[in-house]
């Protein structure tokens, strides 16, 4: 638990550390790579699941140009479905392991090319978790997110990075139940998506066995399983915490729920390698 609040009222934008890189610096050419996404996946997005009452989802983190056409089925399928959400809570994972086990950022903006977008400094300061601003100073799988949700659910949603370094199972139970905790005190209704990509560096048709060998146990309602089959065959799902956090929070915040894959692909569909990284977008969602 955390014992000290931050002040958002003192304004403190956070400094991108992957922007010009894993997408573009400017908004005509970060609004020119979603609409050639949309325009290619259209068709193919499955726009009846906005009728579903949504959770949350998993979108992938890699250069807006390698995972765009996947991450986009998501954030189309919740924009159609015009619910309304108080907040959206991002958890990420950390790749540079610095930091504490799970922490909130304590910067009140972030901020891209297409404007800035506002912290929940109220959800924040109950949620108990620690601030800390190393944990995502030079982390890429949060920041890349941001022109999603900015471009498809607008700028006025505030929303709550959470940075998940110590992954595993207890963890995201415990992680789970404080988001679910905070959001009913403040009767919020939450979108939570979890930032992951699938596995890396194995041919197109390894990755995808190992990714359906993990996925089958969680779509099962298996969700120790889940995390077993990582650690056994070593496969690497960068986010899987945070997809964890994602399942327990759905487990309490509607019992039973459905979970689809809503589109996957890998990088080496545009630059050819036989070494890629598999990209899977999900829907998480109750059936009425």
């Amino acid at each position: 638990m955390s014992n000290r609040t931050i002040d958002f009222n003192m304004k403190k934008i956070r400094t991108n550390c992957v922007e010009g890189q894993f997408y573009p610096d400017n908004s005509k050419e970060q609004i020119a790579i979603f609409r050639h996404a949309l325009e290619s996946e259209k068709s193919k997005i499955e726009y009846d699941l906005a009728s579903k009452t949504i959770i949350g989802g998993v979108v992938p983190h890699a250069g807006h140009v390698y995972c765009a056409k996947e991450a986009i089925h998501f954030f189309e399928v919740v924009k159609a479905s015009r619910e309304k959400y108080d907040v959206i809570i991002l958890i990420n994972p950390s790749h540079r392991g610095s930091g504490f086990a799970a922490s909130i950022d304590e910067h009140s903006y972030w901020t891209t090319s297409l404007g800035e977008i506002k912290l929940d400094e109220d959800l924040a300061n109950i949620i108990g978790l620690p601030f800390d601003s190393r944990s995502q100073a030079k982390e890429h799988s949060a920041e890349v997110i941001i022109p999603y949700i900015q471009y498809f659910l607008g700028n006025d949603i505030p929303f709550l990075p959470i940075n998940f370094y110590a992954q595993n199972n207890e963890n995201a139970k415990i992680i789970a139940q404080d988001i679910f905790n905070a959001c009913k005190q403040q009767k919020k209704r939450a979108l939570i998506i979890a930032s992951s990509d699938f596995n890396h560096f194995a041919t197109p048709q390894k990755g995808e066995v190992l990714d359906n060998y993990a996925l089958d146990a969680l779509i099962n309602d298996e969700p120790e399983e889940f995390e077993k089959r990582i650690r056994e065959k070593d496969i690497s799902i960068c986010g899987f915490g945070a997809i964890l956090v994602l399942y327990y929070f759905s487990k309490l915040n509607v019992g039973s729920f459905d979970i689809k894959i809503l589109n996957r692909g890998h990088s080496g569909e545009v630059y050819p390698s036989e070494s890629v990284v598999d990209y899977i977008s999900m829907l998480f969602y109750k059936d009425y």
